[in-house]
């Protein structure tokens, strides 16, 4: 007898990201990964939640505790942040042990004084010698790193204010115009804003790309760039596909209590069916069928976890006309019924 397909494998689409929360994992860490954030006076605020939002995020997702994030100062006090709002951490500098730790990341913003304390000193050379701890800065974190002789032969980045500083006093670090840097074990960020691209590049060598995709789709969702007057890129289809693909996707989207025959959204679009399943195949991975469902039973579990209409209503408008067929597609796809999906969100706490 063949081993049942593991659940998340139900999902051919990248649907599978926005699910990734309530699919059922396949494995659980021996310990989650130990992450401590020393915070320097007048640290960025911005890049300091950043940071850390990334590795709450992969908790969630991944619903069991991947990381469990740590905050110091070197005295043990409350930290000023650049904002000026005061953050009481877990414990002083002198209580950090780091041959716990799988990081450690200083915390730097642009009034931090760049002088490492001699306590800072000695717990930044011992980690230094722990094989596999990861040594990282946000901001001018890395020139603290830098002027503690332990970024000496590696690449990193840090903020252009602290750039000439840093060449004058550490020739023997490779200092890169890159937003983020990551070589070996050392990681350093430029600024607030590629703190989490710094701590997502980490999460996709230590967890994968699926882990990270789903965090991205989280927390990009509302992304402005350059036309803030776009719609969110997870309300409309992506502007790299093919047009007709596009006006599949949208046909679909519009059309999930009543979906449309695939002959029918061929037609709309003036193409062959032939066409539009090898669009999907292409740029989708999967058929339109599946792309579909998924898309329905997607869906459904949004109406389940933040209303309260019931299962038979939610089956209807998401286009089962059977409340018994709607329930084992969701257990298919979630490995549990609608109602325990229901109240297991309850017993979460995410309603």
């Amino acid at each position: 007898m063949t081993a049942p397909i593991p659940p998340s494998r139900h999902f051919a689409s990248s649907l599978r990201y926005s699910n990734q929360a309530y699919l059922r994992q396949v494995g659980h860490p021996l310990r989650p990964r130990q992450v401590a954030f020393v915070l320097l006076e007048h640290f960025s605020m911005m890049a300091f939640t950043s940071a850390v939002d990334a590795l709450v995020t992969a908790n969630l997702l991944n619903r069991t505790e991947l990381y469990r994030c740590w905050t110091f100062s070197v005295d043990g006090g409350a930290v000023v942040s650049d904002l000026g709002i005061q953050i009481t951490v877990d414990a002083p500098l002198e209580a950090l042990v780091p041959e716990e730790l799988d990081q450690l990341i200083l915390c730097g913003g642009f009034r931090t004084h760049l002088v490492v304390p001699p306590l800072l000193l000695a717990r930044l050379r011992e980690a230094a010698r722990k094989p596999g701890l990861i040594l990282g800065g946000l901001w001018n974190g890395s020139y603290l790193l830098a002027r503690a002789g332990l970024l000496d032969g590696y690449a990193c980045t840090v903020h252009p204010e602290n750039r000439a500083g840093l060449e004058e006093s550490c020739p023997r670090v490779g200092l890169l115009p890159s937003p983020y840097v990551i070589d070996r074990d050392r990681a350093s960020c430029a600024g607030a804003s590629s703190a989490l691209g710094m701590m997502l590049a980490l999460l996709r060598r230590e967890q994968g790309e699926e882990l990270v995709r789903g965090i991205e789709e989280l927390l990009s969702c509302d992304r402005v760039g350059e036309a803030p007057e776009r719609p969110m890129l997870a309300l409309v289809a992506s502007p790299l596909l093919p047009p007709s693909l596009q006006a599949v996707l949208e046909l679909m989207k519009s059309n999930i209590e009543e979906p449309l025959a695939l002959d029918e959204l061929a037609r709309y679009v003036g193409r062959s069916r032939r066409q539009i399943d090898r669009l999907f195949q292409r740029h989708m991975g999967t058929t339109p069928s599946r792309y579909y469902l998924e898309l329905r039973i997607t869906h459904a579990r949004r109406l389940l976890m933040q209303t309260n209409q019931p299962i038979t209503s939610v089956a209807v408008a998401c286009g089962f006309a059977c409340a018994t067929h709607f329930s084992h597609c969701y257990r298919d796809f979630f490995g549990v019924s609608p109602r325990q999906a229901r109240q297991a969100n309850l017993a979460l706490g995410r309603c």
